[in-house]
């Protein structure tokens, strides 16, 4: 039963990776508006419809804002537009995705640096999964896009609803190789906790034992993980 609780919660974190809903196709063909040149970047367009009252945090069908949709079509310029003209950075979609968590996830490091240059925050609670673009970005081995949250002060030991951490994640779901290594690698060095166990009470060093990802237990143990 143990087995088989933990299995069904590795392939629901799994499936958060894939949570988010970047605009079809078809609904990009629709859209209209703001929303529509923002998937162009198109600037001029942006502008005519601010200069002539547009909603700025209009939202689509899943409530995307033009900045979600931009960030998804990276589209860089045409979200310094849209911060400029007073677009929210933290809000979020219908998935509970904000423009970071969105860029984190595609692994858009350009993208992302924007954003935080303008002032988006990296400390938001986003996803079901009640979890951080941090933790999204360790799951997903994007150890550049780790390396940026943790310099704009993402939190280090947050713990989502299945009771991981970004270091946890990126053991548990990452595949032990080259990235996920160099995410475990800026996650210590920042200084993430090595104690914070998962639900079971197992620690990232059992975790990485457990999953016989020798190289990752000898950077935990390089850092005094138990």
């Amino acid at each position: 039963m143990k087995r088989r609780a933990a299995l069904s919660l590795l392939l629901a974190a799994a499936a958060g990776a894939r949570a988010q809903v970047a605009p079809t196709a078809q609904e990009a063909a629709r859209y209209t508006g703001l929303h529509a040149a923002a998937h162009r970047g198109d600037l001029a367009a942006l502008r005519t419809l601010l200069a002539g009252g547009a909603a700025v945090d209009a939202r689509d069908g899943r409530g995307r804002t033009p900045l979600h949709v931009a960030t998804f079509a990276r589209q860089r310029e045409a979200v310094r537009l849209l911060a400029g003209a007073g677009a929210q950075l933290g809000v979020l979609e219908d998935d509970r995705y904000d423009a970071v968590t969105i860029a984190a996830v595609a692994d858009d490091e350009e993208t992302l640096r924007v954003l935080l240059q303008l002032g988006a925050s990296a400390r938001l609670v986003t996803s079901r999964y009640d979890g951080t673009a941090l933790i999204a970005a360790a799951h997903l081995g994007h150890d550049g896009v780790v390396r940026q949250l943790i310099a704009a002060g993402a939190p280090l030991d947050h713990v989502n609803n299945l009771h991981w951490t970004a270091l946890i994640e990126a053991i548990v779901l990452g595949d032990g190789g080259p990235r996920h290594q160099a995410t475990l690698a800026a996650l210590l060095q920042a200084g993430a906790s090595t104690r914070l166990t998962d639900r079971s009470g197992a620690t990232p060093l059992a975790l990485a034992r457990a999953r016989g990802y020798a190289a990752m237990v000898r950077q935990l143990e390089a850092a005094g993980a138990r």
